[in-house]
């Protein structure tokens, strides 16, 4: 049984993250959405690596993490809202992780596709369908295709902390996040020029460090220590469901600081997503979907 302690705080962790894309989309108002997520990183790094020893894990690893979480997921999302996606559709369309997960980890990992996973993915892309076919103008067809990108990072992303088999997670997180600022600031200039970056202290306002301190501390450092320290306290399927909180802090969120409409279409949507989230988490007959495919073409071939 998770401690009620323990309980409160993960979910006020699940707000913060959740108010998070508010506070992504108050900073990209006045700075580049990649030189915003650059400024997130560097702080997040230094000089808070100077005093942490390297994680037992290959270079490569730490390379990858750092490009697949900090320009692909996050580089990505906040180009998405940059983009015109509201803040709380960017937190729910991050969740189709769901589905680019399932193929991640059958083809790399060799987990299995269970019924409830397949259920689940089912319910979340018919809850896009609906987003995709909505006209509340809080969706935009590039940042839709941007927030979509990186959900799948965020399932590549999983892979590459599976095969770095690191213990020191902590470490894991400060050391591969130092390979994401300097990408994400020469993608920025390679896509817009070298003026995001020469006119960056006449667009930096005090809104904009509030944005790139919030994301930093709290949200990275804090809650991705607290968020690893319950993983290693309770179990996975204890732990994991309380993320289904993220996406409704999220839009609550956009509709607090930004008036962003909350269409019927939106609400059902979510609660497709959100439910496929919960479906695909639930445990069931270990039995997978594929091996029993697998067993009754076994079987008929037997009986010729």
């Amino acid at each position: 049984m998770m401690k009620l302690r323990d309980f409160g705080l993960l979910f006020a962790l699940m707000a913060l993250w959740g108010l998070n894309f508010s506070v992504i989309k108050l900073g990209v108002n006045s700075v580049h959405p990649l030189v915003l997520t650059a400024l997130r990183f560097s702080f997040a790094v230094f000089p808070l690596i100077f005093f942490i020893k390297k994680p037992d894990a290959p270079w490569r690893y730490l390379i990858a993490y750092g490009l697949s979480f900090g320009v692909g997921v996050w580089g990505l999302t906040t180009l998405s809202i940059g983009a015109g996606v509201s803040a709380g559709m960017a937190s729910l369309l991050l969740d189709m992780s769901v589905v680019s997960s399932l193929l991640v980890g059958w083809l790399f990992l060799n987990e299995t596709i269970t019924r409830n996973k397949l259920l689940g993915a089912g319910l979340a892309l018919l809850g896009l369908a609906l987003i995709m076919q909505a006209d509340g103008g809080s969706v935009t067809g590039k940042g839709l295709v941007l927030v979509l990108m990186a959900s799948v990072f965020w399932s590549v992303n999983g892979l590459i902390v599976k095969r770095a088999n690191t213990k020191a997670i902590f470490a894991f997180n400060i050391w591969g996040m130092v390979f994401a600022p300097l990408p994400l600031l020469f993608l920025a200039v390679i896509s817009e020029g070298a003026h995001v970056i020469t006119e960056l202290p006449n667009q930096f306002t005090s809104w904009t460090l509030f944005s790139v301190l919030f994301q930093a501390y709290p949200t990275t450092l804090l809650g991705y220590w607290f968020w690893n320290k319950m993983i290693m306290t309770y179990s996975v399927s204890s732990v994991a469901p309380m993320t289904l909180l993220v996406p409704v802090f999220g839009i609550l969120g956009g509709y607090w600081f930004y008036n962003e409409p909350i269409e019927p279409s939106q609400v059902i949507a979510a609660v497709l997503i959100l439910l496929g989230l919960f479906v695909g988490q639930m445990a069931m007959p270990k039995l997978s979907f594929l091996k029993r495919l697998r067993g009754d073409s076994c079987k008929k071939s037997t009986m010729f």
